[in-house]
C-alpha cells in the first residue's frame, strides 16, 4: 500500500490544521440554541492542507471513468463527454438561474427547452417531449403513466397488462410494476429477436402496450418490428420504446417511423452528458401527436408573439413527475452536443458505433463464444470463453474472471451476466467516440486474457493484481457495507 492509499484518519496527527475559518464578521446577538449545538467535538481528522490535497487527488486516481480509459459497458453507452458541454453549462447566464424565476426573466432558458424538444422530435419521429423525468427509469415510469392515462381517459379500464420481451432491460418490468401494471413476458427466438408467434396469443383487450428496445439488448435489430407494431395496434395497445439503445439509430432510423407511440431517451447516454455515479440524469419522454395531451406538466410552449411561456395545467395530463422541468444542466449539455454535431454529422454517430462493435466482435469470436452470428448494431454479446473449462469456476475461467483481469490492463470491464439469456454473458459496446487504436488495444488485451485462461486460469481467478482494491467478497460487501471509519478516537 502506498502511503497516500491510507484513509485520511490514518494520516491524522494532533495539532495539524488544513484550513482556518475566518473570524465571524457578524455580531453574535443571536447564538444558536443549545439544542442545535454539539455536546462533543466532531470526529474529524487533523491533517495539513497538503495531506488533504494529496488524499483527494489520490482518491480521484483510484476511480475509473470515461476520461481515464476505455469503458465498453454494453447497453449503457459510456461515450466521451465533450468539454464544450461543461463550458456552456457553466456560463453564468445559465448556471445562475433559479427554477422559481418568472418566465419573462428566463426566456433564453425556455428557448433552449423548446428548441431541444423540436430537435428530439425530428430525430425520433415523434411529436412532443416532456423533459421532467430525471433519469431513464424515471422516463420509463412517466411513459407508462402516459400510456395508462390514455386508456383511462378513453374509458378502457381493463387494459392492465404490459408485454415485455425476455431480453428486456431489467428496468422495464420494474417500471411497469411500479405503475401498477401486470407484466407479461414474450419469448425470443433462437436468433435473439421477438417470437411473433409467441406474441400473437398474448394480445387481447387487457393489454395496455408492449415495451421494447430496438436494437434489443443483444444488439440485434428487430426485423419484424412493423408486423409487431401492426399486431399491437390492432389489439388496441401502444408501443413503448426504451431509448437506452438509441445510439446506433441517430440519423438513420426513427422509432416513430417504426410504429412506436411513446419513448424515453437517456440524454446521459445517447447525447453525451455525464453518466454514472447516481446522477443527475435526464430521461425525456416523447409521444406521437395524439398522446401529447397526456404528457406531464409543466411544459414550455411558444406564444404567438415568439416569446415562451410555461404551460402549468391541462385536464388530461398524467400529472407531475418532478418539481420543475427536469435537470436543466443535463439538457443544456445535450443541446450543446447536438448543435456541435449538426444534422449532417448526426448519422455518423450511429454508423461509427455499429462499425466499432462489429469490428471487435469479428476480431474476437474465435476465442469468445458468439451465440448469435450476424451483423450487430452498437453492441453484441459473447457467452464466455471458447476455452473456459466448461464454465467450471474452479478449473476454468468465467466471465467474472475476464472482467476482473481487464482492470489490470487499464480497461473497464464490459457489462457481464446480462442479458440473462446466456449463462456467461459478456456484453460489449465500444461507442463511436473510441479510435481504432483504442479498439485494437482492447482486442489485443482480450486475446491475451483468452491465452492466459487456456494456459493458466489462476491468473484470471486471482485478478485484479495491481488495483488499489483487489478482489473483495462482493456479496458480503453489498449486504454488510462498512460506510464509515471507526478505528479512531474523537479529536480533543
Amino acid at each position: 500500500m502506498k502511503y497516500y492509499d491510507k484513509l485520511i484518519f490514518e494520516l491524522s496527527a494532533e495539532g495539524r490544521n488544513g484550513y482556518s475559518l475566518p473570524k465571524n464578521r457578524f455580531p453574535s446577538a443571536n447564538p444558536l440554541p443549545k439544542s442545535l449545538t454539539r455536546s462533543e467535538a466532531p470526529l474529524l481528522p487533523q491533517v495539513s492542507e497538503v495531506d488533504v490535497v494529496r488524499h483527494y487527488t489520490n482518491l480521484s486516481q483510484m476511480n475509473f471513468g470515461v476520461d481515464t480509459g476505455f469503458y465498453p459497458l454494453g447497453s449503457c453507452t459510456m461515450k466521451y463527454n465533450p468539454k464544450i458541454n461543461e463550458e456552456i453549462a457553466n456560463l453564468p447566464a445559465f448556471a445562475g438561474i433559479h427554477p422559481l424565476q418568472d418566465a419573462s426573466t428566463v426566456q433564453g432558458v425556455l428557448e433552449v427547452y423548446y428548441n431541444m424538444e423540436r430537435m428530439l422530435a425530428e430525430i425520433t419521429g415523434l411529436s412532443a417531449f416532456t423533459f421532467n423525468p430525471c433519469a431513464g427509469a424515471h422516463g420509463e415510469l412517466t411513459g407508462l403513466m402516459v400510456m395508462r392515462q390514455y386508456h383511462l381517459c378513453r374509458g378502457d379500464l381493463g387494459r392492465t397488462k404490459v408485454i415485455v420481451p425476455d431480453s428486456a432491460h431489467g428496468t422495464n418490468p420494474a417500471s411497469a410494476a411500479v405503475c401498477g401494471l401486470e407484466v407479461v413476458v414474450v419469448k425470443s427466438k433462437e436468433n435473439g429477436r421477438i417470437d411473433v408467434n409467441d406474441l400473437k396469443p398474448l394480445l387481447d383487450d387487457t393489454v395496455a402496450g408492449i415495451m421494447m428496445t430496438n436494437p434489443n439488448t443483444l444488439g440485434l435489430f428487430e426485423t419484424e418490428i412493423k408486423e409487431i407494431a401492426s399486431l399491437v395496434h390492432a389489439a388496441g395497445g401502444l408501443l413503448y420504446y426504451d431509448g437506452a439503445n438509441m445510439n446506433p439509430l441517430m440519423g438513420v432510423v426513427r422509432p416513430g417511423d417504426m410504429g412506436f407511440d411513446i419513448m424515453h431517451l437517456n440524454l446521459h447516454k445517447t447525447f453525451s452528458t455525464p453518466h454514472g455515479g447516481g446522477g443527475p440524469g435526464s430521461g425525456p419522454v416523447g409521444v406521437a401527436a395524439y398522446l401529447e395531451p397526456y404528457l406531464p406538466l409543466p411544459k414550455v410552449v411558444r406564444c404567438d408573439d415568439g416569446s415562451f411561456s410555461i404551460l402549468q395545467d391541462r385536464e388530461t395530463s398524467a400529472g407531475k413527475v418532478s418539481g420543475f422541468m427536469g435537470n436543466f444542466g443535463v439538457i443544456l449539455r445535450a443541446y450543446t452536443y447536438l448543435l456541435m454535431l449538426g444534422k449532417e454529422n448526426l448519422r455518423k454517430v450511429g454508423e461509427f458505433s455499429v462499425l466499432g462493435a462489429n469490428y471487435i466482435k469479428e476480431s474476437l469470436k474465435d476465442l469468445y463464444k458468439l451465440p448469435i452470428e450476424g451483423v450487430c448494431k452498437h453492441e453484441f454479446v459473447f457467452d464466455g470463453l471458447v476455452n473456459d473449462g466448461g464454465h467450471d469456476e474452479v478449473h476454468g475461467a468465467t466471465t467474472l474472471d475476464v472482467a476482473k483481469r481487464l482492470l489490470d490492463f487499464g480497461f473497464h470491464a464490459p457489462t457481464i451476466y446480462f442479458p440473462l439469456l446466456f449463462h456467461q454473458a459478456l456484453m460489449i459496446e465500444p461507442t463511436e467516440t473510441e479510435s481504432k487504436e483504442t479498439l485494437d488495444a482492447f482486442i489485443a488485451v482480450m486475446r491475451e486474457i483468452a491465452r492466459e485462461a487456456a494456459e493458466d486460469p489462476a491468473i484470471l481467478q486471482e485478478a485484479p493484481h495491481n488495483t488499489p482494491v483487489r478482489r473483495p467478497d462482493e456479496t458480503a460487501a453489498a449486504r454488510n457495507p462498512i460506510l464509515k471509519y471507526t478505528d479512531s478516537k474523537p479529536c480533543e
